[in-house]
């Protein structure tokens, strides 16, 4: 059986799209399903991109990471492609913003690829953006919630 790929998505792929990808690595880990479940994260804009690098996760998320006993050594920042849609089963927004900016990259969902990560959640909402509010508490709390959420669904799906 393929494995379900899985990619968060956010502004600039260094808070919260990455956050989203370690806990929910760490997740499937834990339930034994790392060769059922793909997960990477990505922008929708080019902004922590400089000459074809991407920057690493930012200081405070990786704290937040290590923190909860997750490394995230090695990621940078990455912009989506209209690929992705291809390459991907899920395709999931951190906000109403980056779900307009990822059906305008992908030009639509024709497949309904891309969702609404609080939508895995019992109060759908966007996820606290800390480079705004630098409250990565909240994020690491809708984060951890939004990734229970979805590995329920995928299981009850599979």
């Amino acid at each position: 059986m393929n494995p379900i790929k899985v990619l968060f998505i956010c502004h600039g792929n260094i808070c919260r799209s990455p956050i989203a990808e370690f806990v929910m690595k760490d997740l499937v880990s834990k339930a034994g399903l790392s060769d059922e479940i793909y997960i990477e994260s990505a922008a929708t804009s080019s902004e922590e991109i400089w000459n074809g690098v991407g920057n690493p996760v930012y200081p405070q998320a990786r704290k937040k990471l290590e923190e909860n006993g997750l490394s995230c050594k090695g990621k940078r920042a990455r912009q989506m492609t209209a690929e992705d849609y291809e390459k991907f089963d899920l395709l999931i927004g951190m906000d109403r913003a980056n779900i307009r900016n990822m059906n305008r990259i992908c030009g639509g969902d024709r497949d309904g690829k891309i969702r609404y990560f609080m939508d895995y959640t019992d109060n759908p909402r966007d996820v606290a953006d800390p480079w705004y509010t630098g409250d990565f508490d909240a994020t690491w709390t809708d984060v951890n919630e939004g990734c229970r959420g979805l590995l329920e669904r995928i299981g009850k799906d599979r």
